[in-house]
Order: C-alpha cells, then structure tokens, then sequence
C-alpha cells in the first residue's frame, strides 16, 4: 500500500516540477533583460527553471526506486 502511494506522489512531484520549469522557460514573463548596442537579450528565470528540474528529478527518482523496491 506504501509502495503505491510513494509511486503516485512521485509522479506528481515530477509533473508539477515539470509544469513550473516549462512555465518558467517558455510562458512566463522574462526575468531579466540585457540591452548592448547591437541587440536586445530577455533572459527566462533561472531559478524557478532550475528548482522545476530539481523538482523533475526528484519525484522521478522516488516513483522509480518505490517501483523497483524489492523486499
């Protein structure tokens, strides 16, 4: 029963980590904007790109240990 739970809230920490760093990659508004003389850069936010793929890995690595745990 333990073993299920942890697999399904796994998945879902993954899909919300997935969901943020998207948002924050392609949606969002950009965090920072570098103006030279030639051009015109936006940069996305970093941070919640990175905490999104923090959040990916995680829930991902939980689903998948809780679904190959042998006992």
């Amino acid at each position: 029963m333990l073993r299920a739970i942890l697999v399904v809230f796994g998945i879902v920490i993954a899909a919300v980590g997935g969901v943020v760093a998207y948002r924050a990659y392609f949606l969002e508004p950009t965090a920072a904007v570098i103006i030279t003389n030639t051009d015109v850069r936006e940069l996305p936010n970093t941070f919640r790109i990175f905490g999104g793929v923090v959040l990916l890995v995680v829930g991902s690595a939980l689903a998948y240990t809780a679904a190959l745990r042998k006992k």
